[in-house]
């Protein structure tokens, strides 16, 4: 399996050193992913403002970064 070296001579990425190479299917699902999420952002930012949204906009960041960790694990 083939990696790239994240580290870039420094410790500040101590939570994974390398990261693998993904396949066309986990590259697929990694766009539709954010291509996704970015739609419902989007939406989201028609709506208005209030402390809620702002809630809501902050989920969707949490939920892809999950989304992308385990395409990507």
């Amino acid at each position: 399996m083939e990696t790239v070296d994240s580290n870039n001579g420094n410790n500040a990425d101590v939570m994974r050193m390398q990261y693998r190479t993904l396949t066309a299917d986990e590259q697929a699902q990694m766009v539709a992913v954010k291509g996704n999420a970015a739609s419902l952002y989007g939406f989201l930012g028609t709506l208005g403002n209030s402390r809620e949204l702002s809630l809501a906009k902050t989920k969707l960041e949490e939920a892809v970064m999950w989304a992308t960790k385990h395409i990507t694990g």
